[in-house]
């Protein structure tokens, strides 16, 4: 099992650890910093020992990385690992965001279905299933979402079960929320967000999400 340290501290950007496989131009390690896609949130871009990885996938609790290039090293190396920490800090932030904009949709239109979401660098967005626009929701849904984020709350995020690495974020006395994502400290570092509606279809409807 890879011993997940994305999860104990997401702000960290560099880790020197040990390989536990090395096939061809696949590795593991025993420790990892690099999140591989999971939940909709995109992959880490990172390097292990200045390497590119080019591919990160979980299998079961385990994480495999593919490189660009065999490497030189062999299992039981130590490694150093560096993420891109502006893609990573973005994507915490949009990420929250979107799980925020979810919750205000939740609790206030619970009639409304998600069916969708993704959460990238520069956008996160959510489709819903819904017979009509959600344009006429969308300043309502901005003004709670933005007051949460605004209101500089602590963040949350730990264990629901350790053995099945099921894991949760919680703001206290807003939601508490199944989630295996890098998470945020404060609610604050979000800063502003923007809305907008999009049609992909009929009966369904996407929010996208950017930073402002």
């Amino acid at each position: 099992m890879t011993n997940k340290v994305f999860w104990q501290d997401p702000y960290l950007t560099e880790l020197t650890s040990r390989l536990s496989s090395v096939k061809a131009n696949q590795v593991q390690l025993t420790d990892t910093i690099i999140y591989a896609e999971s939940g909709g949130q995109e992959s880490d871009f990172a390097t292990i020992d200045g390497i590119e990885v080019i591919k990160a996938e979980k299998h079961g609790k385990d994480i495999v990385y593919t490189l660009a290039s065999d490497p030189k090293f062999d299992s039981g190396d130590l490694v150093n690992s560096q993420i891109d920490w502006p893609r990573r800090y973005a994507l915490m932030k949009l990420h929250f965001a979107a799980e925020v904009v979810l919750e205000v949709f939740t609790q206030s239109y619970p009639s409304i279905t998600k069916i969708g979401a993704h959460i990238g660098q520069s956008k996160s967005r959510i489709d819903f299933l819904w017979h009509e626009s959600l344009n006429t929701l969308l300043p309502d849904v901005l003004l709670k979402s933005q007051t949460l984020i605004d209101s500089g709350l602590p963040i949350v995020s730990d264990f629901e079960n350790i053995e099945s690495e099921r894991r949760y974020w919680q703001v206290e006395g807003f939601a508490k929320v199944p989630c295996g994502g890098t998470h945020l400290k404060q609610t604050s570092e979000v800063g502003q967000i923007r809305l907008k509606r999009k049609n992909v279809g009929k009966g369904k409807e996407r929010v996208e999400i950017t930073l402002v």
